[in-house]
């Protein structure tokens, strides 16, 4: 059926909502776990997991489904790493977050969550096309557009921090932009819970060890598993040290990294190998943003205030940084309002 005046097109070829799909009676035999679900597409495949989307038949929504990949799905460990995702998410009740609809264990698949599925794309794409030069996303994000975006993932983290999780892994691909402004904070699966053990810290770690080798493959945007949760470009001097201690400032110091990278589309610790990123990461004051920030990527003159929020949030000792993600937020938003004006 095609677009008319009276149904328009929905966004990310979401399906349309007609009278058809909101009146009809339930089957006599409800479909339990995964049974329920049809028309199952691949979204996005990780390490240790899927991402599907599919249709809801007993509400007839499109949902986004998540479960482990075959071959982990009898994996204890990974099984207590997935469910702990889940419910750290569906507990974490944000405009920032994805909403969770449902945790179950299906019979061939095993354990699965479902979501709400959510259309527009990462922030770390639009940097991507600003940065190769893309007029109309230059337009459509602004400094001051993108400063409000990490604004918007940040009160995401300050909520959480109230809630006792630390997320540990802030990064542009895990802020989602959607269609209609809405900025989400994804991928819980690193997060810190306070008064609970901590599972990440006690899985065998063949990518620690490597990342302190000289002849390590080059620097890679991917997730170390093991002793240092967390992505290594965006991860703070204490998850880099493995014995520091993680709290709030941890975000802060990955949400400063993010704020440099959004201005600049350069990462401040960036090195040839992981080792050497480490070595950034641990000692590297860089240069202020507005020394090195493309005049042609980021028009006007960034505030000083602003240089200053940022360096702040990437210090290297946590007593350095803001104390709260909510006075990192409230430093942003007077910034943005020199940026705007």
């Amino acid at each position: 059926m095609g677009a008319s005046a009276d149904h328009p097109p929905p966004p990310d070829n979401q399906p349309a909502i007609f009278l058809s799909g909101t009146d009809f009676d339930l089957p006599p035999v409800l479909p339990v776990g995964l049974a329920k679900y049809q028309g199952f597409r691949e979204m996005a495949r990780g390490g240790a997991a899927v991402l599907r989307s599919a249709v809801d038949t007993l509400t007839g929504r499109t949902v986004a489904i998540k479960t482990l990949l075959p071959e982990l799905r009898g994996n204890l460990q990974e099984q207590r790493r997935f469910l702990r995702e889940a419910r750290v998410t569906a507990q974490l009740q944000h405009p920032g977050v994805v909403p969770v609809y449902e945790i179950g264990r299906d019979e061939r698949e095993g354990l699965y969550f479902a979501m709400k599925r959510i259309s527009g794309e990462n922030y770390f794409e639009a940097l991507k096309r600003i940065a190769r030069g893309d007029g109309q996303t230059a337009a459509d994000f602004p400094v001051a557009r993108r400063l409000d975006i990490v604004i918007d993932a940040a009160m995401a983290l300050a909520y959480a921090h109230t809630r006792g999780v630390i997320h540990r892994d802030v990064k542009p691909e895990n802020l989602w932009v959607g269609n209609f402004g809405e900025v989400v904070l994804l991928d819980w699966g690193a997060a810190k819970v306070w008064g609970q053990p901590d599972e990440l810290l006690q899985r065998p770690s063949p990518a620690d060890s490597l990342a302190l080798e000289e002849e390590s493959p080059p620097l890679q945007a991917l997730t170390v598993a093991g002793q240092r949760p967390g992505t290594p470009l965006y991860m703070s001097p204490e998850q880099v040290a493995k014995n520091g201690a993680i709290d709030e400032r941890t975000d802060i110091f990955s949400t400063g990294v993010v704020l440099y990278e959004m201005l600049t589309f350069r990462e401040p610790f960036r090195g040839r190998v992981i080792a050497e990123t480490f070595a950034n990461i641990a000692s590297l004051t860089p240069p202020p943003p507005s020394e090195v920030a493309p005049p042609a990527l980021s028009p006007g003159t960034l505030p000083a205030e602003l240089d200053a929020t940022i360096l702040r949030a990437i210090a290297k000792k946590p007593a350095d940084r803001h104390p709260t993600m909510f006075a990192l937020i409230a430093e942003l938003r007077d910034a943005m309002e020199r940026v705007r004006s």
